[in-house]
């Protein structure tokens, strides 16, 4: 089932009438048919608050939200074919497994043995089925996120809706249960909305990453381009572990500089920037183009992690990986940068800076 929403807002009062705060602001995307979506960005952008309205727990102030062709915007939950699963699973406690599976399709009265067999066949899918009588407290934080997820596929929805399905648990367990939410969506092929602020989940499972900030949408692509392409200072600085080293630098005839030090040429107009390379973009030289001071060596197996400071860098430190054979000596290095992992960003609009185009006459 494709979803489309269409300009959507959605702006909530201040406590006694003080002021409005625009939660989501104009958000126009279209998320296709069967593909995993994750909504990512840090506490405060909007993307719960987008997942609510999705799901009808919320309406919008403005805009419409349609399942394929149909409108669904004022339509109640119940009525729009959606599956939920919350952060906190919301199992009853005193039921079983195969009775929490069952309980959305006893609301529906369907009868219990065709309910029996749709509960077995979805524990199946969650790799579930030995545990159908066991209760939540039996069960570990994965498991029991497992048989929300049956519970909300059971009923066969359109859509499935992931509210921070991980937060709860802990790195191990996240890192299974992600790789579970992958192998069932792809199974089922249904069309599923996950919000998460960990990029590394949303960058892992999803086929579309939609990066939000401040109710705003920043950028909507595959996560590899979203990560290789972004485009302004706070898509690069959001993406990535280690984070983007940023540097205040300059453009001055035809050249960016750091500091005093010259990295690349370039064919933008002259003006102050922020220029941002990836972790991975340096490669140690003894003629390479820019110089750090060093400060501290991290050997992480098959890598290096070299922690450095330079005059320009936004922050007090920055972090480069390289290849653990590497040799790296004394306390100042030079490292030249990979031209495909170098960006630069306007000083005022922090927006991405493209190349122009050089016409063959040009170039003659």
């Amino acid at each position: 089932m494709k979803i489309v929403l269409k300009n959507l807002t959605k702006v909530f009062s201040k406590n006694k009438g003080k002021g409005e705060v625009i939660a989501v602001n104009d958000m126009d995307i279209e998320i296709p048919d069967g593909k995993l979506v994750g909504l990512l960005g840090p506490s405060g952008c909007g993307k719960s608050t987008t997942l609510f309205m999705i799901s009808g727990l919320q309406f919008p102030t403005s805009g419409q939200i349609y399942f394929g062709d149909v409108d669904v915007t004022k339509l109640a939950p119940e009525k729009r074919g959606i599956g939920l699963v919350f952060q906190n699973y919301a199992l009853y406690p005193h039921m079983t497994v195969e009775q929490n599976i069952m309980f959305p399709l006893q609301n529906q009265r369907i009868p219990k043995a065709i309910a029996k067999e749709k509960a077995l066949a979805a524990a199946k899918l969650v790799q579930l089925e030995n545990m159908l009588d066991r209760k939540p407290a039996e069960m570990s934080g994965g498991q029991q996120q497992r048989v929300a997820i049956a519970r909300a596929l059971v009923k066969e929805p359109n859509v499935l809706l992931l509210d921070e399905p991980l937060s709860n648990l802990d790195a191990r367990l996240r890192l299974q249960t992600r790789e579970e939410i992958r192998r069932i969506q792809r199974e089922t092929g249904v069309t599923t909305v996950f919000v998460t602020h960990d990029q590394e989940e949303a960058m892992s499972i999803s086929d579309i990453i939609v990066v939000m900030k401040l109710g705003v949408v920043q950028q909507m692509d595959e996560p590899q381009k979203v990560y290789d392409d972004p485009k302004n200072l706070f898509v690069a600085q959001f993406l990535g572990t280690p984070p983007i080293n940023t540097f205040n630098g300059v453009i001055k005839d035809g050249k960016v500089y750091i500091g005093n030090e010259a990295i690349m040429d370039t064919t933008l107009e002259d003006q102050d920037v922020y220029i941002g390379i990836r972790p991975e973009g340096a490669i140690v030289s003894n003629d390479g183009i820019l110089t750090l001071k060093l400060e501290q060596l991290e050997v992480m197996g098959r890598d290096i992690s070299i922690i450095a400071k330079n005059d320009a860098s936004i922050k007090p430190t920055i972090r480069f990986i390289v290849d653990a054979e590497t040799k790296i000596e004394g306390t100042e290095i030079k490292v030249d940068l990979k031209p495909n992992k170098v960006f630069l960003f306007n000083k005022e609009t922090e927006e991405r800076l493209y190349e122009k185009e050089v016409s063959e006459e040009q170039g003659e």
